[in-house]
This record gives C-alpha cells, structure tokens and sequence, in this order.
C-alpha cells in the first residue's frame, strides 16, 4: 500500500533508559537516622546531671531503630552514615557521663562521713508526723553527706543559715514542706552561699533537737552544724 505525502515513517518507540551508574530514583533520608543525629547533638548535657543520662541513652534507642530500618529498606532509605555517626556519639557520651558521676560520687563522701538520705528522716508508718524515727536517732551526732534543695527566701546572697528540703515540689511548688523533709543547715564559712535552685550537697555534724512549732507552719527536728558545700 502506498504512502501519501502526509504519512510519517513509522519509528520503533524509543524507551530512555538510566544512563549506568545514576540512580533508579529518589531515596528518603531516613527519619529515624534524624532524629538518633538531633539526640546525639545535645547528648552532652548527660554530663549534668544523673537523670540527663536518658538523652544519650534515647539516642542508643533511635540508632539502633535507625540501622535496623536501614537494613529493611535499603532500597528506599538513604542515611546509614548519619545514624552510625549518630549511635557513636551517643554511646560514647553514655559511656562517658557514667563513669564521670560515678566518680563524682565516689569523690563527694568526704572521708569520715556517711550518707544520710531523706527516707532515713521519714516516720514508719502509723507513727505521727513530728515521730523521730530510729534511723535518724541512728545519726545523731555523726558526720554525714545529705542531698537537698536549698528553700528559698528574702535572702539570696551570702546565706550562712538556711533551711534545705527535700525536693524542688517542696522548695519552689509545693508550699511549706513538712516538718520531717526539713534539715537546718549552719555552714562554717562565714561568707555563706547564693541561693541555687540545684541540688545542693551538704556535708556537716547531724543532730536531732526538735526547736520551735512542730506544725507545718515552722519549727525543725534536724540540723546539720559546721557544715559546707561539697
């Protein structure tokens, strides 16, 4: 059959093909590797203080679940460098910030002096609030190491008396803390301390002599004297 003059020539469809080496097609960074990468960053905070242990301790997680992803989906997912990097850094901070609190703890108990907690002041149970409990009485007189948050006051600067309690529900939320979650603290240095609302580690002399209204609205059964700051 002839062709007229406005026929085209028949042409076999063409098909582009990937020239070699370039990719068959676009790859997600993987979210998970993002966000291992952001916890890593400010991993360092674990340094701080204990409970911050967590953040390095999340960015271990979100690696893991980044490489595992990685590995599931290959095809589909790019960011196996950032996640590595990632996992690195965090475990690496969790290694670190351990053993510096570890140290610090160990270093914190001046020689002599034993650990005195705020369970050990507590009441047993069905004894009246104001109750000194055996514990406590147990540390009558001896020198030990308690951990607190000093309450705050009109005074902020050169505090050489204060009280220190419990918890910060206690110091800056929680009101008037009971009478067995506070200890009257007499440092020995003349200069004093600035209010901090850190925790405060107390070293001093243990004593158990119940001054002033027992109420919640005043009065102390402990005190620690000749204390300092650790």
């Amino acid at each position: 059959m002839g062709s007229s003059l406005f026929d085209s020539p028949s042409r076999p469809a063409h098909r582009a093909e990937p020239l070699r080496g370039e990719p068959d097609g676009y790859r997600a960074l993987s979210g998970a590797a993002l966000a291992a990468a952001a916890v890593a960053a400010v991993s360092p905070v674990a340094f701080l203080d204990w409970w911050l242990v967590a953040v390095p301790l999340v960015g271990v997680v979100l690696g893991g679940i980044a490489l595992r992803d990685l590995a599931a989906r290959q095809p589909l997912l790019t960011g196996r460098p950032l996640a590595v990097a990632a996992l690195i850094v965090s475990l690496a901070t969790l290694a670190g910030s351990i053993a510096a609190h570890a140290v610090e703890y160990a270093r914190e108990l001046p020689e002599g002096f034993s650990r005195l907690s705020y369970a050990d002041l507590q009441p047993a149970e069905g004894e009246p609030p104001t109750a000194v409990p055996d514990t406590a009485r147990a540390a009558d007189g001896r020198d030990v190491l308690l951990k607190g948050f000093i309450y705050p006051g009109k005074q902020q600067h050169g505090l050489t008396q204060f009280l220190l309690v419990r918890d910060q529900g206690d110091c800056c939320f929680g009101g008037n803390p009971k009478i067995t979650d506070r200890v009257l603290v007499q440092l020995a240095d003349p200069a004093g301390i600035d209010f901090t609302p850190r925790l405060t580690k107390i070293a001093g002399r243990f004593r158990v002599q119940p001054v002033g209204d027992a109420a919640l609205q005043g009065g102390v059964l402990y005190h620690l004297d000749q204390a300092h700051v650790r």
